[in-house]
């Protein structure tokens, strides 16, 4: 099976193209490729495949084998993908997600895919669609005590404003609070400084991997909870452990995010 490994900010996911492959378990498959040391090392596996929706479609499986419906840097990666392997011609394209359908536009320089700006829809607030067990959007988990302001942004996300979230015991903290009975379908958890109202800094554990470099979808997530807490205005450049992703709000009610994707090897998987 021939693969393609790649990274959004650090963010690296094991990429697999059903146009020319077949994956009969993908879970299974996901842990075991994702395992470092044992196999290629990865926070996931990326399934790029035909939709009848979108263009594309992507199916997202964590290292634990758990799948996800989102996430902003595989999407990125996904449109330097396809547009650099020839599976499209244009710099715009439709991706159909677990989360819904998401818009990319690929900024080319060189033949190549320089960034990629994902509209990824409007966030939502609705507990009961996050999910979010709660009479509102914040709650209070038994492993902090301190309110997440909770989001989806097609998978769920509960923010945390720190003072330094470089000192947050994530390893302690992250599984507790992902796995929360609050959070019926657990959840991806950003701890989150406001700079300034253009500057977040975010550190990120993602329901199923743990601790990450990036996560887009986190990042949308923090500039959300920013927003409506005060603490930032609506574009902001969000500094990740991987790099930095810009953050927009717009006037449309769509949170759009850009960055780049990156190619990192080719190989071929035994089985």
């Amino acid at each position: 099976m021939r693969f393609t490994k790649m990274q959004g900010l650090g963010n690296d996911y094991v990429y697999v193209s059903l146009f020319s492959e077949t994956v009969w378990d993908p879970a299974e498959l996901a842990v075991r490729i994702s395992q470092p040391h044992y196999g290629v090392g990865a926070d996931g596996l990326v399934l790029i495949g035909p939709s009848e929706k979108a263009d594309f479609s992507m199916r997202i499986f964590n290292a634990d084998g758990s799948e996800s419906e989102m996430c902003g840097n595989a999407i990125r990666c996904i449109g330097k993908y396809v547009r650099e392997r020839g599976l499209t011609d244009r710099d715009a394209v439709t991706l159909e997600t677990g989360g819904g359908i998401c818009r990319l536009n690929l900024a080319m320089n060189g033949g190549k895919v320089d960034s990629v700006t994902v509209d990824m829809g409007k966030p939502v607030l609705d507990p009961a669609k996050i999910p979010v067990l709660s009479g509102s959007s914040t709650v209070k988990v038994a492993a902090l005590a301190q309110t997440a302001f909770c989001v989806s942004m097609g998978n769920p996300h509960a923010v945390f404003f720190v003072d330094n979230p470089g000192a947050v015991p994530l390893s302690e903290l992250g599984p507790a609070i992902e796995n929360d009975p609050v959070f019926p379908r657990r959840t991806n958890v950003e701890f989150v400084r406001a700079v300034s109202p253009d500057h977040l800094t975010v550190r990120v554990w993602e329901r199923g991997a743990g601790a990450t470099l990036a996560c887009g979808s986190g990042a949308c997530a923090a500039l959300v909870a920013a927003v409506l807490t005060g603490r930032s205005g609506k574009q902001a450049s969000v500094a990740l452990p991987g790099g930095e992703l810009q953050i927009s709000w717009d006037a449309d009610g769509h949170i759009r995010q850009t960055g780049p994707a990156t190619f990192v090897f080719d190989g071929e998987w035994p089985d």
